[in-house]
């Protein structure tokens, strides 16, 4: 049976795009701290046409909603322990049961259970920012019983995303250890640094000393500095989907600025090793039916 370590060896392989941007174009209300986590229980329907949609347009690894899913996160709106073990699971079966009744989807799709940062649960726009001043110890606590409930459901890989510092890195890997699934770890950036201001090399550097990584990269970045970023990592297959343009403003929980055409930084991600390509915010399946034709064609001319 072909795993996702294999897959990935033979890439690259299509990421999707954006899931809170086409639940907010179905009509959906954001807003709130729990993002696009609260559909998991409230229209869980809505989250699986997403996972749909950009299975459609051509991508191969959905990423589930359960970034900012957390015991912490949904106890502040009086959910449980158990409830929130459940919405987890159901994160990973919601994806699960799109790639197995995905059309035209471009071959085996697989699914990507996502755990964001701490600064997510928070929603407050920390996860840009890292220096939450916990210890990693802390940190640890903090992911490992998520990834338990995530891994449970059987994701064919995690994305361990948007991660601001070293410090939440080595806490997440410390909390992968021994539950037996891979993991692609990526950073949110300003430029060359984490977002929390230490060297990429380092950031990247980290990953080689964990069995569970089989990709680094950068995620939730502006479009232009993904490539010179993606650029620094020389150890292990890169991943890399950036924004589509423009800032984030947390007061407002809203984009200002126009919109990028990622697609056409496409060539510049495989010339820096990327194995794994998409889109994060404001990409949605239009922008990934793009990416996965340039990618069709780079593949098709060597």
């Amino acid at each position: 049976m072909t795993t996702f370590r294999d897959a990935l060896s033979a890439g690259p392989l299509v990421l999707d795009g954006g899931m809170s941007n086409e639940l907010e174009a179905q009509g959906h209300d954001l807003s709130g701290a729990l993002w696009s986590a609260r559909l998991l229980r409230d229209a869980p329907d809505a989250i699986a046409a997403v996972h749909r949609a950009y299975f459609a347009a051509g991508a191969q690894v959905a990423i589930t909603a359960s970034y900012q899913a957390t015991y912490e996160g949904f106890a502040r709106l009086g959910i449980s322990r158990t409830e929130t073990t459940a919405l987890l699971r159901r994160s990973v079966r919601l994806a699960r049961e799109a790639a197995e009744n995905a059309e035209n989807a471009a071959g085996t799709v697989w699914v990507a259970a996502s755990v964001g940062p701490y600064g997510a649960m928070l929603a407050d726009g920390s996860e840009y920012r890292g220096g939450y001043g916990l210890t990693v110890a802390e940190l640890t606590r903090f992911h490992r019983p998520r990834l338990e409930a995530l891994a449970e459901a059987a994701p064919d890989v995690f994305a361990i995303e948007t991660i601001p510092d070293l410090r939440e890195a080595e806490a997440v890997l410390n909390a992968l250890d021994g539950l037996g699934i891979p993991a692609w770890l990526s950073y949110s950036i300003r430029g060359t640094t984490t977002s929390a201001g230490q060297p990429l090399t380092e950031a990247f550097a980290l990953a080689r000393g964990s069995d569970a990584v089989v990709a680094t990269g950068v995620n939730c970045a502006p479009a232009a500095d993904t490539a010179p970023a993606l650029a620094l990592n020389t150890a292990l297959p890169g991943v890399v989907y950036p924004n589509g343009g423009g800032v984030w403003d947390p007061g407002t929980r809203s984009w200002r600025g126009a919109q990028d055409e990622i697609a056409d930084l496409a060539p510049s991600w495989l010339r820096a090793g990327a194995a794994l390509v998409g889109g994060c915010c404001r990409v949605g399946p239009a922008e990934i039916r793009e990416l996965a034709d340039r990618l069709a064609a780079a593949a098709a001319d060597r």
